[in-house]
């Protein structure tokens, strides 16, 4: 297959580039920008002096050009780029896995309140499939929207409560933590070494744009959710993301049945790892696809405490992007994924 990216050279769209770089149902890779002319050409290996030898020209975006060219693309671009470029494609149901915010949300304007920019129309947001692999291992649009890195960390932590009615929903208080490259590559005051070196950060309180997604997945797993806790901490790490997740259990359940469902709901997903009640750490997933769980109960509150850990660069955005790219076109889920974690 032939692959096209666009916006190869942040973060998410470099391990992009480099796990399709690998994958062994891809023979070519073309790379676009988001203008649709260059006034001059640039090239990857340029961008990213790691990359050298990728000398790979970032062409001009140009949608009939695109797809004729490819068989499936890939936008690793900020909010608010996809849907300005997508209409055409969209038109022609042309494959897409799309990295960033903008199709993920149904209603428009939940679009326009947390990202603060209009959206695309609800026709369009229609046509796309929300991507949490383990939950939509066989999606059937040509548009999928990739999961948000918290997103996915708090979904896949939350999900068998919430499906197996064990919580009480109004309890639900989620404190998530993110490594640096999470704000992306653009540059800003708090991702300079000297503000986030030996520091954390409180940062959006109640107001990151993930939350949106995570109370539309957790309805559609049980309508009567209404609103989630949410607090998101900048720590002076590069990648990863660790949400520790509180709820209390409903009457009657037992540490047995949270174990059970746990293991009934992952024990066939590749890349869910359960550890029962060995709590898990960054360390366990950097470098991988993995969401690692594990939990915790205080009887004395009825609390059950559960922990997940990913790494916000792969099963929170390239990684999961390539696991929705192999479910799209029926390869195994694994193919072109690290089958370990980097250690130490």
């Amino acid at each position: 297959m032939e692959i096209g990216i666009i916006g190869a050279t942040g973060y998410s769209g470099n391990v992009l580039y480099s796990l399709l770089k690998q994958h062994p149902q891809v023979t070519k890779i073309n790379l676009y920008g988001h203008q649709q002319t260059n006034s001059t050409t640039s090239y990857l290996d340029e961008e990213i002096p790691s990359f050298q030898g990728e000398h790979l020209p970032l062409q001009a975006f140009n949608a009939e050009k695109i797809m004729a060219e490819n068989d499936c693309l890939f936008f690793a671009t900020p909010a608010g780029v996809a849907k300005q470029l997508a209409t055409p494609l969209l038109a022609a149901d042309f494959p897409i896995i799309d990295l960033s915010g903008d199709f993920r949300l149904k209603d428009p304007a939940e679009y326009s309140k947390w990202y603060q920019q209009p959206a695309a129309s609800a026709e369009q947001l229609a046509k796309a499939e929300y991507g949490l692999c383990e939950f939509n291992d066989h999606p059937t649009a040509a548009y999928i929207a990739n999961p948000g890195c918290y997103a996915t960390a708090t979904l896949l932590g939350l999900a068998p409560l919430i499906i197996e009615h064990l919580i009480e929903l109004k309890s639900i208080v989620v404190d998530a933590k993110s490594g640096v490259s999470g704000a992306g590559k653009k540059l800003s005051a708090s991702s300079h070494f000297s503000f986030i070196n030996e520091n954390a950060w409180l940062y959006k309180l109640n107001q990151h744009k993930h939350i949106p997604e995570i109370l539309q997945q957790m309805q559609n797993w049980d309508d009567q959710v209404q609103a989630v806790q949410f607090s998101t901490t900048l720590i002076p790490i590069t990648r990863g993301i660790m949400a520790t997740i509180y709820a209390q259990l409903k009457p009657g359940i037992t540490p047995k049945q949270i174990d059970d469902v746990y293991r009934k709901h992952y024990q066939t997903k590749p890349f869910v790892r359960w550890r029962s009640t060995e709590l898990p750490m960054i360390k366990n997933v950097t470098g991988s696809n993995y969401c690692d769980l594990g939990y915790g109960y205080n009887p004395a509150t009825n609390v059950i405490t559960v922990v997940s850990v990913i790494d916000n660069l792969l099963k929170g955005a390239a990684g999961q992007a390539v696991q929705n790219f192999n479910l799209m076109w029926h390869f195994p889920e694994t193919t072109g994924l690290p089958q370990l974690p980097i250690f130490p």
